[in-house]
């Protein structure tokens, strides 16, 4: 039985598995509860093996380190000179592990792992490959020095063909020498800190923000601090494209760190998101249009954590020329693992690629909830076939219910594994659920919908894996206003008829309701990772208030709402 393995040293670290065709894959923030695996204040460069999510791949796959045939990861550290310190790197990653699995490692460079994680789940043949990230490595950069920050391929079933890539650079000017960053995601976590205060998640708040904003107030400035040249060249002035939050960026009469991003208003924070918005979309399809011309191929393949941008990526492929986007199920740095282990998988051993993923449901199932309900809560076990009817009915009564059904998805977002769920026709049951999960207000959630009907409801092609935008249909805006952001657009979730998760009670719903959709978001506490377990899930549907959780065929109910009719009052077990 072939069987390969990828894993993530650094930020997200993850391990992905992949053993006689089928894929195992976890991030390791699911079992210490630290999101991306960091504690606070920790260095992103601090390494650290994903010693129980690779545990629990070769335990769920029921091999041993012994039958792995190969081990990539993606290198991240970045090269003081040529030769020495590949090697460095690998032996520093090696001792990390196992012997066996030491003794077979060998490094991919980071955004060849991204852009594989994509391109050999997409399905297609011949496709672009974008890449864009804060930083990668060293190795692969074999156009000019340095680590990676933006990256295009020619992907082809028998080749990677590496066709643009962006460096820093030293540029004169009329001041003397000037530095020049190309990396769009440091630009954008940059502004984001900025503009949002400390405890939100900056870039996918900055994001949300931005359409309560007029990009017109600071357009011109910001455009002022890139150059797009000939070739897909992007530059970026010092210290914008870098770490540096700390240097005052000046508009108008206001001075803007990070330090100072509460002390602006809402109106002032929004009007500059919305203007960071649009000149990173406009930067990014420069790079994007320079690929098309390179290989001329119908389909961009988007990966790295810029590629988390589901706005941009709502309207990225029309506006480059593009027929088709297909986004990397697991775009962040977590997914270089899976991308690692794909290379290995098919270009090293020669197999088959493995078939396009419904979701990303890779990981380990919830098990059972044998403890007692916390106060306030019932257990109803046992519901089998009722279960479903029976939060079809909490749903319809606008309750909000969480969802823990099979295996644990594989990256940033819950899509219908491990979910909250809710009707999707309230903007106020928007506002309960941010509230429940601390999240600021102007914050849109998604909606998962029945992929055959995602036409009746939306313009624009939907994802499965939750990462792009559609444009609401306005003559059905008014029906969900639960998931229509302020611009009228929602990250669409499609469900297809494969997605055992979360199909039969999408399906049931509308036929209930005539709502083909349902509102869906991760379970987690604020700023931790989506939960694991059916105990984890319990205990944290009772802290955030939940009124029902369905984990299996046992379903946790509030006290204080009775068990719907659609299923017999027959309660076994309890507090």
């Amino acid at each position: 039985m072939p069987a390969v393995l990828g894993l993530n040293f650094h930020h997200d670290t993850s391990a992905a598995l992949i053993a006689d065709g089928r894929l195992y894959a976890a991030e390791e923030e699911r079992w210490s509860g630290l999101k991306h695996h960091r504690s606070p204040g920790s260095r992103k460069a601090t390494l650290t093996a994903p010693a129980q999510a690779l545990a629990w791949c070769l335990e769920a796959a029921g091999i041993s380190p012994y039958d792995i045939d190969a081990v990539w990861t993606p290198s991240m550290r970045p090269s003081p000179a040529a030769g020495w310190w590949l090697a460095a790197e690998r032996d520093e990653l090696a001792a990390l592990l196992p012997t066996p699995l030491g003794e077979r490692l060998r490094l991919i460079s980071h955004h060849t792992a991204h852009v594989l994680s994509g391109y050999l789940l997409s399905g297609h043949d011949h496709a672009a490959g974008l890449v864009i990230d804060a930083g990668g490595s060293s190795l692969g950069s074999d156009i000019g020095a340095g680590r990676e920050r933006i990256t295009g391929y020619d992907l082809r079933p028998d080749r990677i063909d590496r066709l643009h890539q962006a460096m820093p650079a030293v540029l004169p000017g009329e001041a003397g020498p000037r530095r020049v960053h190309p990396s769009l995601g440091h630009l954008y976590r940059n502004l984001a800190l900025r503009v949002i205060p400390p405890g939100d998640e900056a870039e996918g708040s900055m994001m949300a923000l931005a359409a309560y904003g007029d990009p017109a107030r600071h357009r011109q400035a910001l455009r002022a601090l890139i150059h797009l040249g000939e070739d897909g060249h992007v530059g970026i002035a010092h210290p914008w494209g870098s770490a540096d939050t700390t240097t005052p960026l000046l508009l108008g009469s206001r001075s803007w760190t990070a330090a100072s991003a509460a002390t602006a208003s809402f109106g002032e924070r929004a009007d500059l998101a919305a203007a960071a918005q649009e000149t990173f979309a406009i930067a990014v399809t420069h790079v994007a249009r320079h690929l098309k011309h390179l290989t001329g191929a119908d389909t961009l393949v988007f990966s790295g954590g810029c590629a988390l941008n589901s706005h941009l990526n709502g309207h990225l492929a029309a506006d480059a020329g593009f027929d088709k986007l297909f986004v990397a199920p697991a775009p962040h740095d977590a997914g270089t693992a899976v991308g690692a282990a794909l290379y290995a998988w098919n270009y090293q051993l020669g197999q088959p690629r493995l078939p396009v993923p419904a979701d990303a449901a890779w990981g380990p199932v919830p098990g059972a909830h044998r403890a007692e309900a916390p106060a306030g809560y019932r257990l109803i076990r046992g519901l089998g076939d009722r279960l479903v009817p029976t939060v079809v009915r909490l749903l319809a009564d606008h309750h909000v219910v969480g969802w823990v059904q099979g295996p644990l998805e594989f990256g940033p977002r819950a899509l219908g594994h491990r979910s909250v769920l809710a009707h999707p026709g309230s903007s106020e049951t928007r506002q309960r659920i941010n509230a429940l999960k601390q999240r600021a207000g102007y914050r849109p959630f998604a909606p998962a919908v029945l992929a055959e009907h995602a036409a009746d409801w939306f313009v624009g092609t939907g994802d499965p894996f939750m990462n792009r935008v559609a444009v609401t249909r306005h003559c059905k805006s008014d029906r969900i206003g639960a998931v229509v952001h302020r611009d009228g657009t929602a990250r669409l979730q499609t469900v297809a008829a494969d997605h055992s998760a979360l199909r039969p009670l999408l399906e049931a719903f509308y036929q209930s309701t005539g709502l083909p959709l349902l509102l869906n978001t991760s379970l987690n506490r604020k700023g931790a990772p989506i939960l694991r377990t059916a105990r984890q899930s319990v205990q944290a549907a009772a802290e955030l208030g939940l009124d029902a959780l369905a984990v299996g065929d046992t379903l946790l109910l509030a006290d204080r709402i009775p068990l719907p009719q659609a299923a017999p009052l027959s309660a076994a077990g309890g507090r």
